[in-house]
């Protein structure tokens, strides 16, 4: 039976560009236009807008029992589509039919009252999905005992951590029995413990015949957990089919990118993009743009970060995010463990992270920057997966093949064999 039919469905957003006034001669004849206008009847000068569609003619049908897994770059449409299978943003044209209940589990922070405590906002989700009090009482225990945070369950839950806002988010999500589960990206805000936790969850929840759709960019979970996948490319559905096709065809394309980025145009990213990252690059050790790298070579990532005159904190933080071809994550090479604190900048700053002695498998890697603030727990900009590399065979390390399927980080540890002298190897024989 299909639970979820999509027919040319379509979103559309207009984007207002407000028109900045930097200097005390350009304000002054703004306002004098401005009085001109009025003066005339006319109405207020705006900044310019444009029109971006998000969805564009996705069609897609999902029966029961699926899971369904939706890959695609920042700016492809995912959240967007999984809003609109919410009920929370309304299609700009066509049309969505859903059998039965839906719970989503998208941003940090939706879907909770935040003035009402854990307890009560588990009764308020079980009542928005149509379920009695007693149905919801019976199912409290097991998302109170999922969810691990039995102590903080009568604190209203604006005190929470996102860690566990996103614990007792899906633990609601999963137990009050909807026929269609969505879960976006956000369960990466968990620990990896708690990640698996739920990826076990999601596929009792499809055995049990119900519907789980499901966005990552972790390719293995999704590779793990669903069994057809949809890629998604500038708002379009660009392939269709098993999950193993679809990854595969991500993969592939994901290969275009390369090892340097223009980032100041481009799809909008995630952020308040109060301070946006203008063109990154990989570079060898001569300090020349490169794909290719040996075990043991230096990587060095070179970029330039605009800070707007809405950026308005004296310090920023800075991340490295290095990713493997399946989506796991190798590492986060932030300026906090680096002990390297940027501030006093100006409105550009050229900054380069150096990963001395590579130790990576081959593979290809992808790398994405970020830029936010400690003190609101904000993202200033993240450009994700911008550039890439290739780990290949060779180097200094070592002479022989090395399999991707070893593991992702290369060491060379100390062995040392200790002598056994003949009176003790006696003497333990005897006891």
């Amino acid at each position: 039976m299909t639970v979820i039919d999509v027919e040319g469905l379509s979103k559309r957003y207009t984007l207002r560009h407000e028109q900045t006034h930097d200097t005390l001669r350009d304000q002054l004849a703004h306002g004098a236009r401005a009085l001109w206008q009025r003066a005339r009847g006319g109405g207020q000068e705006r900044g310019g807008s444009e029109t971006f569609w998000a969805l564009r003619d996705v069609a897609f049908q999902v029966r029961e029992g699926d899971r369904l897994g939706i890959v695609g770059r920042n700016g492809a449409g995912k959240s967007t589509l999984l809003k609109v299978l919410s009920r929370i943003t309304e299609p700009t044209s066509g049309r969505v039919r859903m059998r039965g209940r839906v719970a989503s589990l998208l941003e940090v922070g939706t879907g909770f009252h935040p003035e009402l405590t854990g307890r009560e906002n588990i009764y308020l989700n079980g009542a928005i999905l149509g379920m009695r009090r007693g149905e919801i009482r019976r199912r409290f225990d097991e998302i109170v005992a999922f969810s691990e945070i039995e102590r903080f369950l009568d604190t209203p839950v604006k005190r929470y951590s996102s860690g566990m806002y996103v614990r007792l988010a899906f633990a609601v999500a999963a137990h009050l029995e909807p026929e269609v589960l969505i879960v976006d990206e956000v369960l990466a805000v968990g620990d990896l413990e708690f990640q698996k936790k739920c990826l076990g969850k999601m596929e009792a929840v499809g055995r049990e015949g119900r519907t789980v759709i499901f966005v990552s960019h972790n390719l293995a979970a999704i590779s793990q957990l669903c069994s057809s996948g949809l890629l998604l490319s500038g708002g379009q559905v660009e392939v269709a089919g098993p999950v193993g096709q679809v990854v595969s065809a991500y993969l592939s394309r994901m290969g275009a990118v390369g090892e340097s980025a223009d980032l100041a145009s481009g799809p909008p990213r995630p952020g308040t993009q109060a301070a946006r990252f203008e063109w990154a690059e990989v570079q060898g050790a001569d300090g020349a743009p490169r794909r290719e790298f040996s075990l043991g070579e230096d990587v060095a990532i070179r970029f330039r970060v605009n800070f707007t005159p809405r950026f308005t904190e004296r310090q920023v933080r800075l991340s490295v995010v290095v990713r493997a071809a399946d989506g796991t994550r190798v590492c986060d090479l932030n300026d906090v463990d680096s002990h390297f604190d940027l501030r006093d900048f100006g409105p550009h700053e050229t900054l380069t992270v150096t990963l001395r002695d590579l130790r990576f498998y081959p593979d290809i890697y992808y790398v994405g920057l970020w830029a936010g603030s400690d003190y609101a727990d904000e993202t200033h900009d993240y450009a994700e997966d911008c550039l890439s590399f290739e780990v290949v065979d060779g180097g200094r390390l070592t002479t022989r093949r090395l399999s991707r399927s070893s593991g992702l980080i290369y060491l060379t540890p100390e062995w040392r064999r200790e002598q056994v002298t003949a009176q003790a190897g006696a003497a333990q024989a005897v006891s």
